[in-house]
């Protein structure tokens, strides 16, 4: 269950980083970031493209060596836990949310709360 689970994830995070790496204007905007060229889309591009792209193989990688599950796991499970700490901590410090932001909002605690109860399934 644990390599479905994260497949579906790593699948997930590869999309996501094609969409912000295809469309950084687009997503961007749709984030409330303003992209200046150079510097500003090299860093969103790097960020955003690269860092999803590392996460999705990340959890991907059980699919060829189960003998990762567990580590893959641990990860998804302390990335999920940071961004929905973070965001939560976001919202109630900045005002101006808009509809994306509160849709992040409850995917990464879905994932965190999911990611949590199959990690301690698994323990």
């Amino acid at each position: 269950m644990a390599r479905i689970y994260l497949a579906i994830v790593g699948i997930l995070y590869l999309l996501l980083s094609a969409w912000c790496s295809l469309q950084p204007a687009k997503t961007a905007t749709s984030i409330g970031f303003d992209l200046r060229p150079g510097s500003g889309q090299s860093e969103y591009f790097t960020v955003y493209g690269g860092l999803q792209l590392a996460l999705g193989i990340v959890f991907l990688l059980p699919l060829v060596r189960p003998d990762f599950v567990s580590a893959s796991l641990l990860t998804c499970l302390i990335v999920h836990a940071s961004l929905a700490m973070m965001r939560t901590i976001s919202l109630l410090l900045y005002g101006g949310i808009t509809n994306p932001t509160w849709y992040f909002f409850a995917t990464e605690w879905i994932l965190f709360l999911a990611t949590l109860g199959i990690w301690w399934k698994s323990r």
